[in-house]
Protein backbone atom coordinates (compact mmCIF):
# COMPACT_ATOMS: atom_id res chain seq x y z
CA UNK A 1 0.00 0.00 0.00
CA UNK A 2 1.58 3.40 -0.92
CA UNK A 3 1.33 5.97 1.70
CA UNK A 4 -0.87 9.18 0.49
CA UNK A 5 0.64 12.32 1.55
CA UNK A 6 -1.64 15.07 3.45
CA UNK A 7 -2.91 18.06 1.07
CA UNK A 8 -2.48 20.60 3.68
CA UNK A 9 0.33 23.32 3.92
CA UNK A 10 1.05 21.66 7.50
CA UNK A 11 2.76 18.34 5.50
CA UNK A 12 4.43 19.18 2.88
CA UNK A 13 7.55 18.45 4.71
CA UNK A 14 6.04 14.83 5.22
CA UNK A 15 7.29 12.09 3.58
CA UNK A 16 8.06 8.28 4.49
CA UNK A 17 12.08 7.14 5.09
CA UNK A 18 13.21 6.09 1.41
CA UNK A 19 13.71 2.85 2.06
CA UNK A 20 9.87 2.35 2.17
CA UNK A 21 10.29 2.99 -1.84
CA UNK A 22 8.80 -0.37 -4.02
CA UNK A 23 11.80 -2.59 -4.34
CA UNK A 24 13.12 -3.90 -7.92
CA UNK A 25 10.46 -6.87 -8.21
CA UNK A 26 7.44 -4.55 -7.92
CA UNK A 27 5.22 -2.89 -10.59
CA UNK A 28 6.98 0.43 -9.98
CA UNK A 29 10.63 0.49 -8.40
CA UNK A 30 11.41 3.27 -6.58
CA UNK A 31 7.87 4.57 -6.06
CA UNK A 32 7.71 5.80 -1.96
CA UNK A 33 4.22 7.87 -1.82
CA UNK A 34 1.51 9.38 -3.66
CA UNK A 35 -1.13 12.68 -3.55
CA UNK A 36 -0.06 16.28 -1.30
CA UNK A 37 0.11 19.33 -2.99
CA UNK A 38 2.73 20.68 -5.67
CA UNK A 39 4.52 23.75 -3.74
CA UNK A 40 7.85 24.91 -4.02
CA UNK A 41 8.05 24.22 -0.09
CA UNK A 42 6.88 20.55 -0.95
CA UNK A 43 9.45 20.31 -3.94
CA UNK A 44 12.06 21.23 -1.56
CA UNK A 45 11.19 19.06 1.21
CA UNK A 46 11.68 16.22 -1.23
CA UNK A 47 14.42 16.63 -2.95
CA UNK A 48 16.78 17.22 0.25
CA UNK A 49 15.71 13.82 0.84
CA UNK A 50 16.57 12.36 -2.52
CA UNK A 51 12.95 12.41 -3.58
CA UNK A 52 11.56 13.21 -7.20
CA UNK A 53 8.38 14.05 -8.67
CA UNK A 54 7.01 12.05 -11.55
CA UNK A 55 3.88 11.33 -12.82
CA UNK A 56 1.58 11.09 -16.49
CA UNK A 57 -1.70 13.07 -16.51
CA UNK A 58 -5.01 11.89 -15.23
CA UNK A 59 -2.75 10.71 -12.05
CA UNK A 60 -2.09 11.71 -8.69
CA UNK A 61 1.69 13.63 -7.86
CA UNK A 62 3.63 10.62 -7.58
CA UNK A 63 6.89 10.75 -5.62
CA UNK A 64 10.13 8.45 -6.30
CA UNK A 65 13.54 7.53 -4.88
CA UNK A 66 15.14 4.79 -6.75
CA UNK A 67 17.62 2.60 -5.85
CA UNK A 68 20.25 2.44 -8.17
CA UNK A 69 20.57 6.50 -9.38
CA UNK A 70 22.10 7.78 -11.87
CA UNK A 71 24.16 10.19 -11.29
CA UNK A 72 27.18 12.45 -12.95
CA UNK A 73 30.29 13.60 -11.32
CA UNK A 74 31.19 16.74 -13.28
CA UNK A 75 34.80 15.41 -12.91
CA UNK A 76 34.00 12.15 -14.93
CA UNK A 77 32.11 14.19 -17.67
CA UNK A 78 32.81 12.94 -21.44
CA UNK A 79 33.31 15.46 -23.64
CA UNK A 80 33.36 14.27 -27.13
CA UNK A 81 35.81 15.34 -29.71
CA UNK A 82 33.23 15.84 -32.18
CA UNK A 83 31.38 18.07 -29.01
CA UNK A 84 34.27 19.25 -28.22
CA UNK A 85 34.33 21.29 -32.26
CA UNK A 86 31.06 21.93 -32.13
CA UNK A 87 31.59 24.36 -28.86
CA UNK A 88 34.64 25.67 -30.27
CA UNK A 89 32.34 26.92 -33.25
CA UNK A 90 29.45 28.27 -31.05
CA UNK A 91 31.96 29.90 -28.99
CA UNK A 92 33.38 31.75 -31.96
CA UNK A 93 30.26 32.73 -33.53
CA UNK A 94 28.69 35.94 -32.43
CA UNK A 95 25.30 35.15 -33.47
CA UNK A 96 25.17 32.38 -30.72
CA UNK A 97 25.10 32.63 -26.81
CA UNK A 98 25.10 30.69 -23.69
CA UNK A 99 22.42 32.21 -21.12
CA UNK A 100 21.37 31.62 -17.84
CA UNK A 101 18.05 31.78 -16.16
CA UNK A 102 17.10 34.13 -19.21
CA UNK A 103 13.67 32.64 -20.50
CA UNK A 104 13.09 29.94 -17.59
CA UNK A 105 9.02 29.52 -18.93
CA UNK A 106 10.32 29.54 -22.62
CA UNK A 107 12.89 26.28 -21.16
CA UNK A 108 9.94 24.13 -19.19
CA UNK A 109 7.62 24.81 -21.55
CA UNK A 110 10.14 23.82 -24.46
CA UNK A 111 10.84 20.61 -22.95
CA UNK A 112 7.31 19.42 -21.79
CA UNK A 113 6.28 19.50 -25.96
CA UNK A 114 9.30 18.14 -27.23
CA UNK A 115 8.79 14.30 -28.61
CA UNK A 116 10.52 11.58 -26.58
CA UNK A 117 11.48 8.65 -28.53
CA UNK A 118 9.07 5.56 -27.01
CA UNK A 119 7.31 8.00 -24.98
CA UNK A 120 3.32 9.35 -25.29
CA UNK A 121 2.81 12.80 -24.00
CA UNK A 122 4.68 14.17 -21.53
CA UNK A 123 5.72 14.07 -17.68
CA UNK A 124 5.96 17.85 -17.50
CA UNK A 125 2.09 18.15 -16.61
CA UNK A 126 0.57 21.90 -16.27
CA UNK A 127 0.37 21.41 -12.42
CA UNK A 128 4.24 20.51 -12.21
CA UNK A 129 5.44 23.37 -14.69
CA UNK A 130 3.75 25.79 -12.22
CA UNK A 131 5.31 24.18 -9.04
CA UNK A 132 8.67 24.99 -11.10
CA UNK A 133 8.64 28.05 -11.95
CA UNK A 134 6.94 29.37 -8.70
CA UNK A 135 10.16 27.20 -7.35
CA UNK A 136 12.43 29.61 -9.86
CA UNK A 137 11.15 32.64 -8.74
CA UNK A 138 12.67 31.71 -5.58
CA UNK A 139 16.01 31.38 -7.10
CA UNK A 140 16.08 27.58 -6.88
CA UNK A 141 15.56 26.21 -10.07
CA UNK A 142 17.70 27.35 -13.02
CA UNK A 143 17.81 27.40 -16.56
CA UNK A 144 20.62 26.54 -18.91
CA UNK A 145 20.02 27.77 -22.91
CA UNK A 146 21.47 27.93 -26.18
CA UNK A 147 20.52 30.85 -28.62
CA UNK A 148 21.31 31.60 -32.16
CA UNK A 149 20.36 34.69 -33.98
CA UNK A 150 18.37 35.46 -31.05
CA UNK A 151 16.40 32.44 -31.06
CA UNK A 152 16.34 29.60 -28.56
CA UNK A 153 17.17 26.72 -29.96
CA UNK A 154 17.77 24.05 -27.16
CA UNK A 155 18.64 24.52 -23.15
CA UNK A 156 17.39 22.21 -20.01
CA UNK A 157 16.87 23.20 -16.35
CA UNK A 158 17.77 21.77 -12.78
CA UNK A 159 17.43 22.69 -9.46
CA UNK A 160 19.82 23.86 -7.29
CA UNK A 161 20.30 23.20 -3.66
CA UNK A 162 23.64 24.20 -1.37
CA UNK A 163 26.45 22.37 -4.09
CA UNK A 164 23.78 20.02 -5.51
CA UNK A 165 22.82 19.58 -8.58
CA UNK A 166 19.33 17.89 -10.02
CA UNK A 167 18.84 17.54 -13.41
CA UNK A 168 15.59 17.70 -14.52
CA UNK A 169 14.94 17.72 -18.46
CA UNK A 170 16.15 19.38 -21.46
CA UNK A 171 15.26 19.85 -25.40
CA UNK A 172 16.73 20.27 -28.74
CA UNK A 173 15.37 22.65 -31.94
CA UNK A 174 18.88 22.59 -33.51
CA UNK A 175 21.44 19.59 -33.12
CA UNK A 176 23.76 19.32 -30.54
CA UNK A 177 21.93 22.46 -28.28
CA UNK A 178 21.07 20.56 -25.93
CA UNK A 179 24.76 18.92 -24.96
CA UNK A 180 25.85 22.25 -25.82
CA UNK A 181 23.46 23.76 -22.78
CA UNK A 182 24.52 20.29 -20.75
CA UNK A 183 28.85 21.17 -20.89
CA UNK A 184 28.03 24.74 -20.23
CA UNK A 185 26.39 23.36 -16.92
CA UNK A 186 29.13 20.89 -16.39
CA UNK A 187 31.81 23.98 -16.80
CA UNK A 188 29.64 26.26 -14.55
CA UNK A 189 29.59 23.24 -11.85
CA UNK A 190 33.55 22.59 -12.25
CA UNK A 191 34.09 26.18 -11.66
CA UNK A 192 31.85 26.76 -8.68
CA UNK A 193 32.92 23.41 -6.45
CA UNK A 194 29.06 21.63 -7.45
CA UNK A 195 31.06 17.96 -7.41
CA UNK A 196 27.58 16.19 -8.44
CA UNK A 197 24.81 16.51 -10.92
CA UNK A 198 21.57 13.72 -10.22
CA UNK A 199 20.45 11.94 -13.54
CA UNK A 200 17.41 10.33 -11.59
CA UNK A 201 16.83 7.41 -14.12
CA UNK A 202 19.63 5.59 -16.03
CA UNK A 203 19.90 6.14 -19.83
CA UNK A 204 22.00 4.81 -22.16
CA UNK A 205 22.78 8.84 -23.59
CA UNK A 206 24.20 9.82 -19.62
CA UNK A 207 26.02 6.60 -19.78
CA UNK A 208 27.88 7.85 -22.39
CA UNK A 209 28.76 11.33 -21.14
CA UNK A 210 29.98 9.87 -17.50
CA UNK A 211 26.66 8.85 -15.80
CA UNK A 212 26.84 6.07 -13.51
CA UNK A 213 24.45 4.02 -11.06
CA UNK A 214 25.00 4.38 -7.23
CA UNK A 215 22.99 2.75 -4.83
CA UNK A 216 20.28 4.89 -2.76
CA UNK A 217 22.49 4.91 0.20
CA UNK A 218 25.27 6.17 -1.58
CA UNK A 219 23.39 9.15 -3.18
CA UNK A 220 21.76 10.27 0.37
CA UNK A 221 25.16 10.19 1.88
CA UNK A 222 26.53 12.73 -0.65
CA UNK A 223 23.81 14.48 -0.67
CA UNK A 224 23.59 15.55 3.21
CA UNK A 225 27.21 16.09 2.80
CA UNK A 226 26.49 18.88 -0.34
CA UNK A 227 23.40 20.33 0.58
CA UNK A 228 23.21 24.16 2.26
CA UNK A 229 26.74 23.93 1.94
CA UNK A 230 28.90 26.65 0.99
CA UNK A 231 31.04 27.02 -2.59
CA UNK A 232 34.27 25.08 -2.95
CA UNK A 233 36.97 27.31 -1.62
CA UNK A 234 39.20 25.94 -4.01
CA UNK A 235 37.19 26.26 -6.74
CA UNK A 236 38.36 28.51 -9.72
CA UNK A 237 35.21 30.78 -9.43
CA UNK A 238 34.30 33.90 -11.42
CA UNK A 239 31.87 36.88 -10.13
CA UNK A 240 29.43 36.24 -6.57
CA UNK A 241 30.26 33.03 -5.03
CA UNK A 242 27.51 30.54 -5.83
CA UNK A 243 25.48 32.73 -7.92
CA UNK A 244 23.69 31.20 -11.25
CA UNK A 245 25.03 33.34 -13.73
CA UNK A 246 26.98 32.63 -17.10
CA UNK A 247 31.13 33.19 -17.17
CA UNK A 248 32.86 32.45 -20.60
CA UNK A 249 35.93 31.84 -18.39
CA UNK A 250 33.97 28.97 -17.00
CA UNK A 251 35.00 26.81 -20.22
CA UNK A 252 38.59 26.81 -19.27
CA UNK A 253 37.44 23.92 -16.50
CA UNK A 254 36.55 21.69 -19.83
CA UNK A 255 40.40 22.85 -21.66
CA UNK A 256 37.92 25.10 -24.00
CA UNK A 257 39.10 28.30 -24.23
CA UNK A 258 36.65 31.30 -23.72
CA UNK A 259 34.92 33.07 -26.78
CA UNK A 260 37.27 35.79 -26.97
CA UNK A 261 40.23 34.10 -27.72
CA UNK A 262 38.51 32.16 -30.56
CA UNK A 263 38.91 33.08 -33.70
CA UNK A 264 37.86 32.44 -37.10
CA UNK A 265 34.16 32.16 -36.56
CA UNK A 266 32.41 29.72 -39.06
CA UNK A 267 29.99 31.70 -42.35
CA UNK A 268 26.83 30.07 -40.79
CA UNK A 269 25.74 29.37 -37.11
CA UNK A 270 26.63 25.52 -36.14
CA UNK A 271 24.58 22.64 -35.37
CA UNK A 272 22.38 22.90 -37.74
CA UNK A 273 20.06 20.29 -39.23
Amino acid sequence: MIPWLDDSPLGEADFPPTDQALGPDSPAPGLLCAGGRLTPARLEAAYRRGIFPWFSPGQPPLWWSPDPRMVLRVEDFRLSHSLRKTIRRFLADPRCELRFDHDFAAVIAACASTPRAGQQGTWIVPSLRRAYLDWHRQGRVHSIETWIDGELVGGLYCVGLGRMVFGESMFARRSDASKIALAALVAFCRASGRPLIDCQQNTRHLASLGGVEWTRRAFEAHLRELLDAAPDPKAPQAGTAGAWTYDPAHWSSLGLAAPDAVSSPPAAPPSLP
